[in-house]
């Protein structure tokens, strides 16, 4: 029996979906800031983001990845300093509703990053509903937030007021 596809085509897109998602589980990140924004009502905006990094010398695993998602932008990782990393971060909430979730839902994560990218999807599609938009429902997505990547154990607190501020978890909205 002769197949459709003499070229393999969909075994190789299934291969490079798979290597992207165990890419990800060990360079990616799923993450929820809360910044600081005068614009908003509460002051406070959340902020999904998805982000890999890669070494500058090896950008063609960011740029494959870019194009797999048709989507995202990659930049200095520490702008400023002497780290060469880059990273891809997609912050457009469409195309994290339409791309990058759908994705590793079909490709999910082996490790407990699984459990965070779970926590992002949530939070992702609660904001585009417009949950965040009031008190108890923004109060709430910040608190799930806020528990991801290990209850913030590597997250920074910025205190330039003119800013955007990612916060701690004794962050409160009052």
């Amino acid at each position: 029996m002769e197949s459709e596809n003499p070229l393999g085509a969909d075994n190789q897109q299934e291969r490079l979906d798979a290597y992207i998602a165990g890419y990800v589980d060990g360079e990616g990140s799923f993450h929820v800031a809360v910044q600081r924004n005068s614009c908003t009502r509460p002051k406070w905006q959340l902020v999904p983001e998805f982000h890999v990094s890669q070494n500058e010398e090896r950008r063609q695993v960011l740029d494959l990845i870019a194009r797999r998602f048709d989507c995202g932008r990659i930049r200095q990782n520490h702008r400023g300093s002497s780290d060469t990393c880059l990273v891809l971060v997609v912050r457009d909430r469409n195309d994290l509703l339409t791309k990058v979730i759908p994705f590793f839902e079909a490709q999910p994560l082996v490790s407990n990053k699984q459990a965070d990218f779970v926590t992002f999807a949530q939070i992702v599609r609660a904001m585009s509903r417009g949950e965040h938009l009031s008190k108890d429902g923004f109060d709430a997505l910040r608190l799930k937030a806020l528990q991801m990547n290990g209850g913030g154990r590597y997250r920074r607190v910025h205190v330039q007021p003119e800013s955007s501020e990612t916060i701690c978890r004794t962050f409160s909205t009052e």
